[in-house]
């Protein structure tokens, strides 16, 4: 019920401005036990060297989400948008019929982020783009919807798949109960710190792919900032 992928198992491609690491496969690395998890396509743990990043490119059919751990990016699209990202918040590229977009760390530092890509619920329609601040202080003890195209969660970044991304931040000795249902599949990352599923320990970068249940209990272990996909 539940797959641990350690950190140090998750594919990796170091290109010098790019420090990058695939928890499923992606570009060069292919591993045919994780190409997805359910509608979940792609989670990548970036690292982007300070000005630097990734040039236009495009995108079609793919909910892509970005949650920012450290630093900022800076987004620019084909439809006009763009926008700048900062640590703690999250943006959203509905890539629908087709768009070209880049994604470039301006700042000073490295700029680390988690970019999810969820396979929406059906092909095409108009592309569009959104971030919006999630204060850390606000997901305190709780799962707060980030993202989402189901039912209830208002105030999320809407996409376009029957999934949701999901963030808190626990104190150590914290725990959070998530109601699900057997047929999902989540999949938890640690932004930060080492939490407690049943009886597997998952550390900061560590992913842990479950299903098969109908609820779970995250317990921090350390301060933590969690990240989650429930996804059909």
């Amino acid at each position: 019920m539940i797959d641990l992928r350690p950190f140090h198992t998750l594919g990796a491609a170091n290109h010098g401005w790019l420090d990058a690491r695939h928890h499923f496969s992606f570009a060069g690395y292919h591993d045919p036990a994780r190409v997805h998890w359910g509608a979940l396509r792609v989670w990548n743990d970036d690292t982007i060297a300070a000005q630097s990043g990734f040039p236009p490119h495009p995108h079609r059919d793919m909910e892509i989400i970005t949650y920012v751990r450290e630093g900022a990016i800076t987004h620019r699209d084909s439809l006009g948008n763009e926008g700048r990202t900062e640590a703690g918040d999250v943006q959203v590229m509905s890539a629908g019929s087709g768009v070209t977009h880049s994604e470039y760390n301006l700042e000073d530092g490295e700029t680390r982020i988690f970019q999810i890509w969820i396979i929406p619920d059906a092909a095409g329609g108009t592309p569009g783009w959104g971030a919006q601040p999630f204060p850390r202080g606000e997901r305190a003890g709780r799962l707060v919807p980030l993202a989402s195209g189901m039912a209830g969660d208002e105030g999320a970044l809407p996409i376009r798949a029957n999934a949701r991304v999901l963030g808190a931040t626990l104190r150590a000795g914290e725990r959070v109960t998530y109601a699900t249902a057997s047929d999902r599949h989540l999949y938890l990352v640690p932004a930060a710190g080492r939490v407690r599923i049943d009886d597997t320990e998952v550390n900061a970068r560590d992913g842990a792919a479950i299903t098969g249940v109908e609820q779970v209990t995250i317990e921090a272990l350390d301060d933590s900032e969690i990240v989650m996909v429930d996804a059909a």
